[in-house]
């Protein structure tokens, strides 16, 4: 142990102190030996330091920064360079104002599109996850800080996040879940990792002894610090024990006492906090920061940084008879309120404070066009109004085209609530029609964080999706429009024609005690491309100004080459993508995978040899009876497209294995043709290795410490009233069009009883709670 004499130096009451925060954001010093405080902040798109009273969710005003495209969106340039560029800008930024840990990026999966923080996490495949996670962490923490990937693991709703249990079958969490950790840990060493709030089949994700011990620690190599989400500690002691280092943010010494209280009870051994101190000075000395070094920002180009950052992300869905890019003195009518006040970001705690922010409106009135006039179209929250409507369309029939600036508003996408359906607020629908009705030349921009049913799409011209491109999105969304710059991003999901043929719709999202992953390993395009079930747009789809072209594929050992050329008139970039799809495969399994991407500039006319290389573990699926990855032996399609649907090259390999003996299409019917949508207890238990915990809530139960305000809507008067109001003051928010307050106060909703005296520094003390739970369950 490297700091074994400092450590012997401490009393135990120190070295438990060590364990939690100082504040909300500070680990604790000791000024008698010399150890300093550092401070950790969040920031998966931006840094969101606060200046003064430090909240979790955004309430309180963060100090100016750099806000750049979500990491949904940055997923859509599929360009690793870019990525790790944004990072190590966050990370920049982030040591000029001291913060010695940037709380990001965030890497969970995206199961099912309605999870509210889908916004902050990169793809519905795990490899594209992995790839792009591991470049941000490396490009933050060229700076000398940390990163810290988050939420580990299957975090995959908002709904009761911080007691569902998911319940999930091996292979699924090795191969879905767990394959983006796996990757940002071996190949990006970050020096910190957060656990997620929820329980993994069973037990809490931060004292959950095969995620942290056998899995993260023991198997990957990993040597930093776990740290809980904010508020996500149950059992303080169970937490230790499974290498959950710090907890945060500070508790007021309540949990530290347990700590002390364990050692001295001979329940805890005090070489597990010995380690667990050694770890966590390891990261302070690491990324400590000299309180006289002066970091110098320039905001000015790390704005030029996000508008590029936004150029190469953002998607073109569709391009009917080339209306874009628009010409000069082209007669144009700009509606809809985010043409003026920008959805960019989304909400919760990655809401960061912009340093300035473009909107597309300023930008046109400015450019080439003849701007014919603005109307804003519709209200936010999905108020209706007839008078908006008849504006915008007295507007539209006096104009050539029609920019339709609509999109998912701040009410619909936010930390600690999950989306109620993927459709677009009623009255953005409505004024689509009634547009269309007096103009055919409609142009939609849509903003939102992530996959949505467009109704709309074929009574349009072209749709442009922003997603949430950060502060520079205004400037790069009339840059695409002008024709200044190609659009180059492609999807990294899937979008159904309806919430309907989603895979998990059927499950999602577990609404009381467990939430059931029965759909296994066919989320997203792995469960699209299998059931054969029609998309409107597909994993990998993006439109170009311009044209390519694939030849010449080469497969040498396990290099993949070809040519891709600009067949086009402009210059462009051209993302090629490779996937892999086993003949005759005996197991279930996905039709395709993704296993290796380029994205690749092209001036007109010109060629480039691009090379992805593979690896054995590419091929290969988990096999948790030998706890190890096996290659079935046999054929292997190996296809190049510029998205899973358009395959342009395509060659076979041999590859040699094993004969599998488990996960056989005959053993596992439903699975073996992906019809997961009704999965039969016995199929999915039989997948689990274990009977199935009941999925609510036993309302005849007293509530304990590890249940939730919501609960108490089940119990006598006084839970009835304490819910009832709760949920009135979320209403009563959102009606007067405060949506971030009203989802701040639904987040205390789901909150277990365990969480009051600790959000409160024992203000309101354990004693109270437990009494409060008294009278509920009287």
């Amino acid at each position: 142990m490297k700091y074994k004499d400092l450590i012997k130096q401490m009393t135990l009451e120190e070295k438990a102190s060590l364990m939690s925060g100082q504040n909300f954001w500070n680990t604790k010093a000791i000024e008698r030996l010399g150890i300093p405080s550092i401070m950790l902040t969040d920031g998966p798109h931006g840094l969101r330091k606060q200046g003064g009273k430090a909240d979790h969710l955004g309430l309180n005003k963060s100090l100016p920064a750099t806000c750049y495209p979500t990491a949904a969106t940055l997923a859509n340039s599929w360009d690793k360079s870019l990525v790790y560029n944004v990072g190590q800008d966050i990370g920049k930024e982030a040591r000029s104002e001291k913060v010695s840990v940037l709380l990001g990026p965030g890497l969970n999966i995206k199961r099912n599109p309605l999870c509210g923080r889908n916004f902050e996490y990169f793809s519905e495949d795990p490899y594209l996850t992995g790839e792009l996670a591991s470049e941000m962490v490396k490009g933050i923490q060229s700076n000398g800080i940390s990163a810290c990937p988050k939420h580990y693991a299957v975090n995959s709703q908002e709904h009761m996040r911080m007691t569902i249990d998911e319940i999930v079958d091996e292979r699924s969490l090795r191969e879905i879940y767990l394959t983006g950790f796996e990757k940002v840990v071996k190949k990006s060493n970050p020096y910190t990792m957060m656990s997620s709030y929820n329980k993994v089949n069973g037990e809490f994700a931060n004292e959950n002894q095969h995620l942290a011990n056998d899995i993260l620690y023991s198997e990957w190599g990993f040597d930093g610090v776990v740290v809980t989400d904010w508020g996500g500690n149950n059992d303080r002691v169970a937490g230790l024990k499974a290498h959950n280092q710090l907890e945060m943010p500070s508790t007021n010494g309540i949990t530290d006492k347990e700590i002390v209280d364990a050692i001295n009870a001979g329940t805890l051994d005090e070489s597990i906090l010995d380690e667990a101190v050694e770890q966590l000075l390891s990261l302070i000395y690491k990324v400590r920061l000299d309180d006289k070094e002066s970091v110098q920002v320039d905001y000015e180009d790390h704005h030029n940084k996000a508008v590029e950052a936004a150029l190469q992300s953002i998607v073109l869905l569709k391009n009917e008879n080339s209306i874009l890019p628009l010409k000069a003195g082209t007669n144009v009518a700009v509606i809809g309120d985010f043409a003026k006040n920008p959805r960019y970001q989304g909400a919760g705690s990655s809401l960061i404070n912009p340093y300035k922010l473009s909107n597309s409106l300023d930008r046109l009135q400015k450019s080439s066009l003849n701007i014919a006039g603005y109307a804003q179209g519709f209200k936010r929250m999905g108020t209706k109004s007839s008078k908006l409507v008849q504006e915008a369309t007295s507007l539209a029939k006096s104009a050539e085209v029609v920019l339709l600036f609509i999109g998912l508003d701040e009410s619909k996408e936010a930390e600690g609530v999950d989306r109620e359906d993927l459709t677009l607020a009623q009255n953005q629908l409505e004024l689509v029609e009634s547009l269309a009705k007096v103009n055919k030349n409609i142009i939609v921009v849509l903003s939102g964080g992530g996959a949505l049913e467009l109704p709309f799409a074929d009574k349009v011209q072209a749709i442009l999706h922003t997603y949430l491109s950060g502060q520079g999105g205004g400037e790069a969304v009339v840059d695409l429009l002008l024709g200044k710059s190609n659009p180059s991003g492609k999807l990294s999901e899937t979008f159904p024609f309806s919430y309907t043929d989603v895979p998990s719709s059927t499950y999602y999202p577990g609404h009381q005690a467990t939430s059931e992953h029965r759909e296994g390993l066919f989320i997203g395009y792995r469960y699209y491309e299998t059931a054969n079930v029609p998309v409107r747009y597909p994993f990998g789809y993006g439109l170009s100004y311009t044209t390519f072209k694939y030849s010449d594929m080469v497969i040498d050992g396990l290099n993949v080459s070809f040519h891709l050329t600009n067949t086009g008139e402009i210059a462009g970039a051209e993302i090629a993508q490779l996937y892999i799809e086993k003949v005759d495969s005996v197991i279930f399994r996905s039709k395709k995978e993704l296993k290796g991407f380029h994205k690749v500039y092209l001036e007109p006319g010109e060629t480039k040899q691009v090379t992805l290389a593979l690896t054995e573990r590419d091929f290969s699926y988990y096999n948790p009876e030998i706890k190890n990855w096996e290659v079935e032996s046999g054929n292997y399609k190996i296809q190049i497209g510029s998205s899973i649907q358009k395959i342009h090259l395509e060659e076979t390999l041999k590859m040699d294995g094993v004969s599998p003996s488990i996960f056989l299409k005959s053993e596992y019917p439903h699975y073996a043709l992906a019809n997961v949508k009704q999965i039969p207890d016995l199929e999915f238990e039989k997948i689990l290795g274990r009977k199935l915990p009941p999925k609510n809530w036993d309302r005849h139960k007293d509530l304990g410490m590890n249940d939730t305000i919501n609960q108490a809507q089940y119990k006598n008067w006084i839970g009835k009233l304490l819910y009832r109001s709760i949920m009135f003051f979320h209403f009563y928010f959102k009606k007067i069009g405060k949506p971030l307050t009203a989802n701040n106060v639904y987040f205390v909703i789901n909150m277990p009883f365990r969480q009051i005296d600790r959000f409160t520094g024992g203000k309101v003390s354990k004693k109270n709670v437990e009494r409060l739970l008294r009278w509920i369950n009287q």
